[in-house]
């Protein structure tokens, strides 16, 4: 298979081929690897790779899944599987290897996937830019002078440069749809608990964090999240069981939905991401849904109060075991900065600090009580140049400031648990200047567990307007790159 035929499938396609005899997943291997080879000289997605293990995977038998043989990265943090490196985007963790598979790993290899690499976060996944000192940035395949997002911003950037159709990914804050959006592909964060985090921890971020994938087409994402979703011993939350498979609900359009739209309310939004509102409004309207303006739900400012409490406890938490190598040649200044706010905290303060994400989950409850669906920017900027949020050179006061600007309409469904997405329905007009052609996500959002109704709305967008043909022109050599620039 040569390169642009394996670009121009989704992994259900691939599957298929598999399954029809008509390519090996050992092919399919290799192409994912000369794919990493040629592209991610410049975009710079993957960090490690272990072709070995996935080699090893493959000689043992894949199992009947839905994505038997299809190649998967899986993002450097949250996630561990047996023999994989893992480092958080940290020199803390320099060859740390796992010793175990979480539950979601078991059942990733359960649907048949080949994981052979790790995509790059930013250190300990707090940053919507990856651009880790001790791995260096990537960079967005559609301009790599510009973000990739993040965290999960190698996972967005290996799928939009066509390295793989599909990447596991994770979402604290925004995570899946801030990169998401700004490369030009399908985030989908679930409910709450939709997928499984443990046995390792019962929760992430007092239950903010959720796992999934970001991906080219909607039915990868909906076929994924049937394979992995589903109740472990002794989940600390609860969601009901979809009546039906996901990606079933992608087989009509969802009936007339009334959806609110908001550009203001938080702070300040550029005219390129209320305008990517605005066409999807129109979009919405000319489907035959209801759409009307609506007031932001909650306090932006309380709501990020709380975040950062409770990211640095759990910070804090995390790095607890190695107190004595927590120096500048291990860990960046603002998370040093940020690991002692952390340890700092009081019990009330943190506490407080749940209140205030329950508070929030109960005004986007309310919201929901009129609207089916929220429809919104997913950041209030465009990609901007890299090293805007990098963390070098800055206090935490000023790093958290810029952090929380850039996505301030994505946490409040990290807060809730309820689900959202990232659909890629806009770019920037081909105007003489440097931000044309640029992608920009919109996000749409639902009520807790309304996930198949989110997906049933995807499925319409996409048909209405097809984004898969939209390809970044990446560039695979570093040289080459830098002529050209």
């Amino acid at each position: 298979m040569d390169g642009a035929d394996y670009r121009a499938q989704d992994a259900i396609g691939l599957a298929a081929l598999i399954e029809a005899g008509e390519v090996t997943p050992r092919a399919l291997l290799e192409r994912a690897l000369a794919e990493v080879s040629f592209r991610d000289g410049v975009v710079g997605s993957v960090v490690h790779k272990f072709p070995e293990l996935a080699e090893a995977c493959i000689a043992d038998g894949l199992p009947a899944g839905p994505f038997r043989g299809v190649p998967l990265v899986l993002k450097d943090a949250g996630l561990s599987m047996t023999g994989t490196p893992l480092t958080s985007g940290s020199r803390l963790f320099d060859g740390a290897i796992c010793q175990t598979d979480d539950t979601l790993a078991r059942r990733l290899k359960a649907a048949g996937f080949v994981p052979f690499g790790r995509t790059k976060t930013p250190e300990f996944s707090l940053s919507f830019t990856t651009e880790p000192e001790a791995f260096g940035p990537t960079r967005n395949p559609w301009a790599p002078g510009r973000w990739g997002g993040g965290s999960s911003g190698g996972a967005a950037a290996a799928v939009a440069s066509g390295i793989v159709p599909v990447a596991h990914a994770s979402d604290g804050a925004g995570s899946i749809r801030v990169p998401a959006a700004h490369c030009g592909v399908f985030g989908f964060k679930p409910t709450r608990i939709r997928n499984p985090l443990g046995p390792r921890v019962a929760e992430g971020n007092a239950g903010m964090a959720t796992a999934h994938a970001i991906t080219r087409s909607v039915r990868d994402s909906a076929a994924l999240l049937d394979a992995t979703s589903g109740p472990d011993i002794g989940d600390p939350y609860a969601v009901e069981a979809p009546q039906n498979p996901f990606l079933q609900s992608l087989e009509a359009d969802p009936r007339p939905l009334v959806i609110g739209w908001i550009t203001r309310g938080v702070d300040a939004v550029d005219s390129h991401c209320q305008a990517a509102v605005a066409d999807a409004a129109e979009l919405c309207a000319d489907l035959g849904h209801r759409v009307e303006e609506a007031e932001w739900p909650f306090a932006s400012e309380r709501l990020g109060r709380a975040w950062r409490a409770i990211a640095g406890v759990g910070l804090a938490v995390m790095v607890g075991a190695h107190g004595d190598r927590l120096t500048r040649d291990l860990v960046e200044p603002v998370d040093l900065e940020w690991i002692e706010e952390g340890r700092r905290c009081l019990g009330v303060d943190y506490l407080a600090a749940v209140n205030d994400l329950h508070m929030a989950a109960r005004a986007l409850g309310q919201f929901f009580t009129r609207f089916d669906v929220m429809l919104s920017p997913v950041t209030a900027a465009v990609a901007p140049l890299l090293g805007k949020l990098a963390g070098r050179g800055r206090s935490l006061d000023r790093f958290f400031a810029d952090f929380w600007a850039h996505a301030p309409f994505t946490a409040i469904f990290n807060a809730s648990g309820c689900p959202a997405m990232s659909v890629p329905l806009y770019w920037t007009p081909a105007l003489p200047d440097a931000l044309r052609g640029l992608p920009v996500g919109v996000q749409f959002g639902a009520a807790y567990g309304s996930d198949s109704l989110l997906f049933a709305l995807a499925g319409q967008l996409e048909r209405a307007r097809p984004w898969s043909g939209r390809r970044p022109q990446c560039i695979g050599d570093v040289q080459q790159f830098s002529q050209a620039n």
